[in-house]
């Protein structure tokens, strides 16, 4: 295995996302969740209506928005670099395409004009390590969210791994990662996680939602 010891931004990002998505299976990713419990609850928590809409960052081929359809939900985008990974979730949710959109696009660099009640974000935001990237990511939370939005965000805690796919990521805690978003937002919950992945290593990650002033 290559190891990229250097800044994400530094990486052909498209490139290196496009082979993961193409080579790997995704039931043995370090990330995959049969089920993603915490994700989905956190949202469901929100008290949200069912036309609230929620866009996924970095979706990858995950199966959040698989239940957030089963919940009743009808207004789900899903964001990703990878198009292989996009497709994959077209094919695989077909039936109920007219209730989602795709943007297959660099999370810091994408323009549209659509704003969103959630805005869920479980392992992007960590591998982003240049602090440019980083403020481009608050900026775009901030521009695409409403008033009274919601952000949810996850990330290594400073208990979890400093790597992932090859890349090195940024580790957050608690007050890092309020201090990222305190221009903007107010934290309503931050806590840790453990998840387990399918080779059986547990990874710690720290999940924080934030509402937007």
């Amino acid at each position: 295995m290559i190891f990229y010891f250097c800044k994400m931004k530094n990486v052909d990002r498209k490139n290196h996302w496009e082979n993961v998505f193409k080579t790997k299976d995704t039931t043995q990713v370090s990330w995959y969740q049969p089920k993603p419990e915490t994700s989905l609850n956190l949202i469901k928590n929100l008290g949200l209506t069912k036309s609230s809409r929620i866009i996924e960052i970095g979706s990858g081929d995950s199966f959040l928005a698989d239940y957030l359809l089963q919940e009743g939900f009808k207004d789900i985008t899903l964001l990703d670099i990878s198009d292989t990974a996009l497709n994959t979730i077209k094919q695989r949710l077909k039936k109920d395409i007219s209730k989602l959109a795709f943007l297959a696009a660099d999370v810091t660099d994408f323009s549209q004009k659509q704003k969103y009640n959630v805005w869920h974000d479980r392992a992007v935001f960590h591998f982003l390590t240049d602090e440019k990237d980083i403020q481009k990511y608050v900026q775009n939370a901030s521009d695409k969210l409403i008033p009274g939005g919601y952000l949810i965000v996850s990330t290594f805690s400073t208990s979890g791994p400093d790597m992932c796919s090859g890349l090195k990521i940024r580790q957050y805690s608690e007050v890092e990662l309020t201090n990222t978003f305190k221009s903007g937002f107010n934290k309503l919950e931050c806590f840790t996680e453990n998840h387990q992945t399918p080779s059986g290593s547990i990874q710690n990650f720290i999940f924080c939602v934030f509402q937007k002033i």
